[in-house]
This record gives structure tokens, sequence and C-alpha cells, in this order.
């Protein structure tokens, strides 16, 4: 759930194709493998992510 949160916010501020959608989904699901926290603080994180990487 939390991982579409964030692909669903970040695909808001950036134009993103499926391709990119599924990669970046990818990419913050391997980054908050080995976070924990409320779906919030993880939401946040991933974005926090995305727009770095």
């Amino acid at each position: 759930m939390t991982i579409h949160r964030v692909i669903e916010a970040y695909g808001l501020m950036m134009d993103l194709t499926e391709a990119n959608q599924l990669e970046a989904g990818r990419r913050v699901e391997t980054h908050l493998a080995g976070i924990s926290g409320d779906d919030k603080a993880l939401a946040i994180e991933g974005l926090r992510y995305l727009r770095k990487h």
C-alpha cells in the first residue's frame, strides 16, 4: 500500500510512463525494505528517495 501511495504522489510531480512507474516502484520497494515505520513515515521516505535518485 505504501509503495502505491508513493508512486501515485510521485506521478503527480513527474510525468512518468507506465514503465517509469514500475521501475520507480521497484526502486522504492528495495529502498524501504530495510526501514521500519508507519505508512506515513515510509511514504515520505519513499518520496524523498525518489526525488534524490
